[in-house]
């Protein structure tokens, strides 16, 4: 069944920029790791704020990822531009109209 993690992380005044780089990095790792879809996204109303939807094989596949030394890496980069403020919403996808 197909997990989503749908978010969104706070940054540091003047700091989303380069979050949002850090994130958007192209990773053959989540892919292997069983990640469907990671799309990043930002509202001009919400200056400090980076929101990030993702698509898992499974919890398991989304867990264990948090474990490789990439994903380790980036979060040790983008720590320092978190401001702690951060929301989520974790579910297990049951359909879609757009496919069987």
């Amino acid at each position: 069944m197909t997990f989503a993690n749908v978010g969104s992380l706070g940054s540091v005044p003047g700091g989303r920029d380069r979050l949002v780089e850090i994130l958007t990095r192209r990773s053959a790792d989540l892919e292997a790791a069983g990640c469907l879809l990671y799309e990043v996204g930002v509202n001009d109303e919400q200056p400090d704020t980076v929101f990030v939807v993702e698509l898992w094989t499974s919890a398991t596949a989304h867990r264990e990822s948090l474990q490789l030394s990439s994903v380790q890496a980036a979060i040790q980069e983008a720590r320092p531009l978190l401001s702690g403020e951060m929301h989520g919403l974790r579910f297990d996808v049951v359909g879609s109209p757009l496919r069987d």
